[in-house]
């Protein structure tokens, strides 16, 4: 019987699970576009409001809006007109007091992790953590930089640590390279790995060959 709980248990879960997910970001997109809808209605007069309120029941319709949102967003930043018009509103928040240490620190973490350029997140590695002799899987992050750079003499990577099973918190780390092994896995399969609690193994062959360690 028990054998039998587990193995129903191990097909309803990531099922459930991922339709819980789902249905709880479609529920916020949705959320977004009804407060949209809200705030023109309020600034349109009450014979414009019906045909709004008909969107509002319209299930799924804010992911739509979103995803074209993002697109026209997307077209608009990369011509250069667009880009006239970010750089006037990046140096309107810059001299709202509170909002540009909010704001500066959020696009530089964005900008950051989500660059086409950048190397965040582009390789996973093994680091001894939280003491020598035991090792965890990181995520290089770069190079340090600034004040920090300036104090650590030699090769260095910054690193990121998760935490599991949930890898949106962890650690940051700044170690010589000559103390991280470089691993053949992909990112993916290395988050995989870290959110499983080490259950769910890459494939032998993304981790056949490791990559020595440079000096």
């Amino acid at each position: 019987m028990k054998k039998y709980l587990l193995a129903g248990l191990l097909v309803w879960l990531p099922l459930t699970l991922t339709v819980w997910v789902l249905t709880s970001v479609l529920g916020v997109l949705d959320g977004v576009f009804g407060w949209f809808i809200s705030a023109t209605q309020a600034v349109l007069p009450m014979a414009a409001t019906a045909p709004l309120e008909a969107l509002r029941h319209i299930p799924g319709l804010g992911v739509i809006v979103t995803l074209v949102a993002l697109l026209l967003t997307g077209v608009f930043a990369t011509n250069i007109v667009g880009q006239w018009w970010l750089k006037q509103g990046s140096r309107l928040l810059n001299r709202i007091p509170i909002v540009k240490s909010i704001y500066n620190s959020i696009k530089q973490v964005s900008d950051t992790l989500f660059s086409s350029s950048g190397n965040a997140f582009r390789e996973a590695v093994l680091v001894q953590y939280p003491r020598e002799g035991s090792w965890t899987i990181a995520f290089v992050t770069g190079r340090p930089g600034g004040e920090a750079a300036h104090h650590l003499v030699g090769d260095y990577l910054s690193l990121y640590v998760p935490t599991t099973p949930n890898p949106t918190s962890g650690f940051f780390l700044m170690v010589p390279r000559r103390d991280v092994i470089e691993l053949a896995m992909s990112v993916d399969e290395a988050l995989k790995y870290v959110i499983s609690m080490g259950v769910v193994a890459p494939p032998m062959g993304a981790v056949a060959e490791v990559i020595p360690a440079r000096n």
